[in-house]
């Protein structure tokens, strides 16, 4: 009980100070059709399955968590096993979406620097500041979830893939749409910016030399 209440009590702080630090900005409601609600519901409805993403070899999976767990900053990913699990299920969730998994973790550096508990001026939550409305027009109507690790990346993931289908494809204006600042160039050059710094280029295995025949 006093766990659970020391926990509630240092998420609401994080909360309390996250508004100064998270990225200003914020998806805003637009008029969807049945079908596409539908569709993106379906994207975000609760899935029970372990995150487990897909790599095209094990030194891959080697090779790709330990870079990107080098990369994430320690003061809010302090210890391997957080970091190791947040990777996992960021990569799933973006890949389930059909987007890049660097690319995500790009936006997340640029909207809330990896806080869970991050909240902007515009009441956007969590690692991908959702915004509260989703819930009601795509979720459970239950905002605070969007705490939550995994729910949280797979609206921010869905909805930005919600925002390419709408966009042609087009990332610039996609990002502009998931920043609530359609057509302006500074938050898309910035999670541009960032994209290139989690580039990963996976090892090229080496190759044995050709034998003679004997």
């Amino acid at each position: 009980m006093i766990a659970s209440r020391l926990a509630a009590w240092l998420a609401a702080l994080l909360i309390g100070v996250a508004p100064a630090l998270a990225w200003a900005g914020a998806q805003r409601y637009e008029p969807m059709s049945a079908a596409v609600r539908g569709a993106l519901s379906a994207m975000v409805a609760a899935d029970r399955t372990p995150p487990e993403p897909v790599f095209a070899s094990l030194q891959e999976k080697v090779d790709w968590l330990a870079t990107m767990s080098e990369r994430l900053p320690r003061r809010w990913k302090p210890d391997y096993q957080s970091r190791i699990e947040f990777l996992k299920t960021a990569r799933y969730e973006a890949l389930r979406a059909g987007l890049d998994p660097q690319l995500v973790l790009a936006l997340i550096e640029v909207e809330s620097y990896f806080r869970r508990y991050a909240v902007s001026s515009a009441g956007a939550r969590g690692y991908m500041q959702v915004m509260p409305f989703w819930s009601d027009v795509i979720g459970d109507g239950d905002a605070s979830k969007l705490f939550d690790m995994r729910t949280n990346l797979r609206y921010g993931c869905s909805i930005l893939r919600h925002y390419l289908d709408l966009e042609g494809g087009d990332l610039f204006l996609a990002l502009g749409r998931y920043n609530g600042s359609r057509g302006r160039r500074e938050y898309p050059d910035a999670v541009m910016k960032a994209w290139r710094r989690w580039e990963f280029r996976p090892a090229v295995p080496a190759i044995a030399p050709a034998r003679p025949p004997s």
